[in-house]
C-alpha cells in the first residue's frame, strides 16, 4: 500500500499519522488501530506458524491521545496447545487500553459433522458498485461495498471492507492484523441508527476459526439489543471463500451522535 500508514516506527514506541485520529474527538485515535496496534504486538512477539490466534478481546477504558504509542505484552500461559497473552496499550505513557488473547494449537478436525449456519449468499466485492461520494464514504479509513442496506437504514445491513493504508508504514498488513483492524467497525456498522451513531464502544472481541486469505472481509449485523444507554452488538465475520468468525462490542450512550458521512 502506497497511502500513508497509520504509525510510524520509532524504537519502541509508535509515532500516530493523522489518518490515526477516531471521530469522536480531533485529538485522539480511532479505536481500531488501538486495537491493531494490540493485534501486532501480540502477533509479533508471540504468534507461530502452528498456533490460530482465536480470540482477541480489547477493553478501551481511556480515549488515547495523539502521544507516541507503546504496548507491552505479558504471557499468562504458553503450553503445548494454548497460548494466552496479555498486552496493554500505552498513549504518552498513560495505560488506556488492554487486550488479552487466545492463541490455539491447529490440529486435524475430528470426524463427523456439526451443524453451522448456512454460508451468505453475498456477491462478490469486485461486482459492487463504490460507495457514493459523501454518502457512506469512508475511504480515509476503509473502502467499502454495500451489499445490503446501509448506514441508518432500519434493516438487515451487510458489506464488504477492506483496508486502504497499513497499520506500520513498511510492515505489510498479517492476515490477522487484517481482521484486528476490521473488529472495531462492527461498532459503528450494528449500532448506526436512523438518527446516527450515538454509541461508542468500550470493547471489542473478535473469534477467528481460521484467519481471512483475502484483503476484503465481510460483515454481517447479526445483533443489537440496548437498555438504559448500554448496547451490545454482533456480526458475523466472512472471507471471499467463506465464514471465518466474528465480532461483538459493547458500547455506551455518546451525546454527539455522528452522522452517515462521518461528521457530528
Amino acid at each position: 500500500m502506497n497511502a500513508e500508514p497509520f504509525f510510524v516506527r520509532e524504537g519502541d514506541k509508535y509515532l500516530p499519522g493523522r489518518f490515526s485520529r477516531g471521530p469522536w474527538s480531533a485529538t485522539s485515535l480511532h479505536a481500531r488501530v488501538v486495537i491493531g496496534l494490540l493485534g501486532h504486538e501480540i502477533e509479533r512477539l508471540h504468534g507461530a506458524p502452528d498456533f490460530m490466534p482465536a480470540r482477541l478481546t480489547v477493553d478501551l477504558y481511556r480515549l488515547p491521545d495523539m502521544s507516541p504509542a507503546e504496548v507491552i505484552t505479558r504471557p499468562v500461559r504458553e503450553g503445548g496447545r494454548i497460548k494466552v497473552i496479555d498486552a496493554e496499550f500505552l498513549s504518552g505513557g498513560l495505560s488506556v487500553a488492554r487486550a488479552t488473547s487466545q492463541l490455539l494449537r491447529r490440529t486435524a478436525s475430528p470426524p463427523g459433522n456439526v451443524w453451522s449456519p448456512p454460508n451468505w449468499d453475498a456477491p462478490p466485492p469486485e461486482s459492487l458498485p463504490p460507495p457514493e461520494k459523501g454518502r457512506g464514504d469512508m475511504g480515509d479509513m476503509w473502502e467499502t461495498r454495500a451489499i445490503t442496506g446501509e448506514l441508518g437504514s432500519l434493516g438487515p445491513r451487510r458489506l464488504w471492507m477492506r483496508e486502504v493504508r497499513d497499520l506500520i508504514g513498511g510492515e505489510a498488513l498479517t492476515p490477522f492484523v487484517r481482521a484486528a483492524l476490521a473488529a472495531d467497525f462492527a461498532s459503528p456498522y450494528a449500532n448506526f441508527g436512523d438518527q446516527g451513531l450515538a454509541y461508542i464502544n468500550s470493547d471489542a472481541t473478535i473469534y477467528l476459526h481460521r484467519l481471512p486469505a483475502t484483503e476484503w472481509i465481510g460483515f454481517e449485523v447479526v445483533n443489537h439489543q440496548a437498555s438504559n444507554g448500554v448496547a451490545i452488538a454482533e456480526c458475523w465475520l466472512y472471507d471471499k471463500a467463506g465464514p471465518i468468525g466474528s465480532s461483538s462490542v459493547a458500547a455506551l450512550a455518546q451525546r454527539v451522535a455522528m452522522s452517515a458521512n462521518g461528521g457530528n
